[in-house]
């Protein structure tokens, strides 16, 4: 039995083609015919035409066409048929990413993405040691404040690895626990709060100005323990990087609750009180696609990966 024959899917079906798909995302996305055409570089006449028989082919209407200066927009039946045909490009995506790196073997690029605790302390010596082995592939880092946003990256074939916190909500992806990493609290070294050498409640943290990031979900984890105390945490300023944050501490502006790996330990204007079991550690990750081809040199910044995690979490324990 053949690859159609086994799928099952019904005849008109295979006359769906990837542009209809493209003009109905298109459509959806720009609001009219004309911007959509523009968009795709065809007539207006030309995507009138791929939806009418999109149409035809599903037996469903999918988009509404009110006329004069209204938008259009998509039914029901069109917003069902959009999502899947996004994951369809997705999929495809990935292929193409796929191919790639098989015909790379062990020359070419492999895209990392990274956020910034991660950066800092444990991307410099994996890329030290994956360079000296690897040194005819080029590491093409992406850093966002969002783990969840490079996440989508790995799964629509944009990037081949990322740096993770678990756990993911995501299940084409497969994640490895690279270290759990303490969350401390972060203080003035000056101030009377935490320097009676007692890890203070999360109910007394709750109390204090915090200071936080805007984006991370390690903050809004945190925060949720915090308000499950009954008080609402009284953030006084919020920063995506991690110097602001401890240099706000420093001043005495507030408080912060942050990840080891987000702190400079150096720092001696600061007090650093661990607050862990109170607050759970974080678990630090990788994440790959749970289906695509891995090629030696990506399965390889992995297994690097790992080590250098092992290493980290002895050094933040000691």
């Amino acid at each position: 039995m053949n690859l159609i024959e086994n799928s099952r899917v019904p005849e008109p079906w295979l006359g769906v083609e990837l542009r209809h798909l493209a003009a109905l995302d298109a459509l959806e996305t720009q609001g009219s015919f004309g911007r959509a055409a523009i968009k795709l570089g065809y007539t207006q006449s030309a995507v009138s035409q791929q939806i009418a028989t999109l149409e035809r082919i599903i037996g469903e209407r999918l988009v509404e066409r009110p006329g004069g200066p209204r938008p259009v927009a998509l039914t029901e039946a069109g917003q069902l048929l959009l999502r899947h045909a996004r994951a369809i490009v997705a999929r495809l995506q990935a292929a193409q990413a796929d191919l790639a790196a098989l015909s790379a073997g062990e020359a070419g690029s492999l895209r990392v993405g990274i956020f910034q605790s991660v950066g800092a302390r444990i991307l410099p010596e994996v890329m030290r040691r994956f360079a000296g082995a690897w040194p005819r592939v080029d590491v093409e880092l992406q850093e966002s404040h969002s783990d969840n946003a490079l996440a989508d990256l790995v799964e629509r074939g944009d990037l081949d690895l990322s740096f993770v916190q678990l756990p993911l909500d995501n299940p084409g992806l497969e994640t490895l626990l690279l270290l759990q990493d303490d969350y401390v609290l972060l203080s003035a070294a000056s101030s009377d709060f935490a320097s009676s050498g007692r890890t203070p409640t999360l109910r007394e943290i709750a109390e204090q100005p915090l200071i936080g990031f805007r984006n991370c979900r390690a903050t809004e984890l945190v925060f949720d323990q915090l308000r499950a105390t009954g008080r609402e945490p009284h953030v006084v300023f919020r920063s995506d990087e991690n110097g602001v944050v401890q240099g706000l501490a420093r001043a005495g502006i507030g408080i912060a609750v942050v990840p080891r790996l987000a702190v400079d330990p150096n720092d001696e204007m600061v007090r650093i009180t661990n607050l862990s079991p109170r607050i759970p550690r974080r678990q630090v990750g990788i994440a790959r696609h749970r289906d695509r081809h891995h090629s030696a040199a990506a399965r390889a910044f992995v297994a690097t990966a790992l080590e250098v995690g092992a290493e980290t979490a002895a050094e933040l324990a000691a």
